[in-house]
């Protein structure tokens, strides 16, 4: 059995549809479906058994999880502008803390996810403590499990994998709201407006032109069983595609492909086009993101290729194409 937490959230499923595209069907998916939508992402998954996560918390404290071949663990607040640290810390890192403890003690492979978030508005994104420091309670919440799990990895008794997530988007993850990526919005903005908004420029970037490191959910999902595959390898690494692009070139491929849907002839606009036609636009930053927004990410990918990871990644062009395509399906 393959346990996955988070498994009905966007990285979680995405997971559990890649394990079934494996062969894969004995997998226990835990998740909190408060928010009742998120049962879509798995509608064309299989799995073997569904556990609410506070159900499955008792059951790691008293021992009774079932056997498993390795545990993936994507469940967390990912909500970076939730203010309550109580709540934060509580279910992203004692929850990790104790899956952890249980996985170690039964020999499973942890894989878990961390986050870019940890590197704050740092200009080096190295997997080393100096270049860490996190901008919100969200980002140190992944920090502090990454600090304690570099404390256990000396004595594991089991391989330990964290992925510090950079910016992801792709299928199944309508569900998050504000917390879904700009292509995700961008797409939704085409569709009901006919234009996208980005953000003005700040610290020192012109307008839209903030650049962060957008990685393909496909990729990560194929780098999770790369270390799936090798139990050998444990540690803490960077998953993005090591080159930052801009939100105005994620702007420009959603138009251009939201175009070519409409009207296959078409040919691709540039950005001065789109700007002069206004159907890019730019808004002022709201002032709660002030001081706690990443104007640009760009994963060092150096370990992950160390660790024998050498597939390509999608750039945002390629990535985007597709993800709209798929947006579009749903649509319809």
């Amino acid at each position: 059995m393959y346990i996955v937490t988070g498994g009905a959230g966007f990285i979680g499923a995405n997971i559990v549809k890649g394990l079934n595209a494996r062969g894969e069907r004995d997998i226990l998916v835990v998740d909190d479906l408060s928010s009742g939508d998120k049962f879509r992402n798995l509608m064309d998954c299989e799995i073997s058994d569904y556990v609410d996560k506070d159900l499955f918390l008792q059951w790691l404290e008293k021992g009774k999880l079932p056997n498993a071949a390795a545990v993936f663990h994507e469940g967390a607040c990912s909500d970076t502008m939730e203010p309550d640290g109580r709540y934060m810390m509580n279910n992203n890192y004692e929850y990790s803390k104790t899956l952890l403890a249980w996985c170690q003690a039964q020999r499973v492979p942890l894989l878990y996810a961390s986050s870019a978030s940890v590197y704050g508005a740092g200009r080096i994104f190295e997997e080393r403590r100096e270049h860490e420091a996190p901008l919100n309670v969200y980002g140190y919440s992944k920090f502090q499990f990454d600090q304690f799990v570099r404390r256990v990895l000396p004595v594991a008794t089991a391989p330990i994998v964290g992925f510090r997530y950079f910016n992801v988007y792709g299928p199944r993850e309508q569900h998050k709201g504000r917390m879904a990526s700009v292509a995700f919005h961008f797409f939704n903005q085409m569709r009901e407006h006919g234009r996208v908004r980005l953000f003005q420029g700040s610290d020192g970037y012109a307008d839209g032109e903030q650049r962060r490191d957008f990685v393909y959910i496909d990729d990560v999902v194929k780098v999770n069983f790369h270390f799936l595959e090798r139990p050998d390898l444990s540690g803490i690494f960077n998953l993005g595609t090591g080159q930052a692009q801009s939100f105005n070139e994620v702007a420009v491929a959603v138009v251009n492909a939201v175009d070519a849907l409409r009207n296959p002839s078409s040919g691709s606009r540039e950005l001065q086009a789109l700007q002069q036609e206004k159907i890019i636009e730019y808004i002022p930053m709201p002032v709660a993101l002030h001081g706690k927004y990443q104007s640009f990410t760009q994963a060092s990918i150096s370990a992950l290729r160390a660790a024998g990871y050498q597939d390509s990644f999608h750039p945002v062009q390629e990535g985007v194409m597709q993800y709209v395509r798929w947006m579009d399906a749903q649509a319809q």
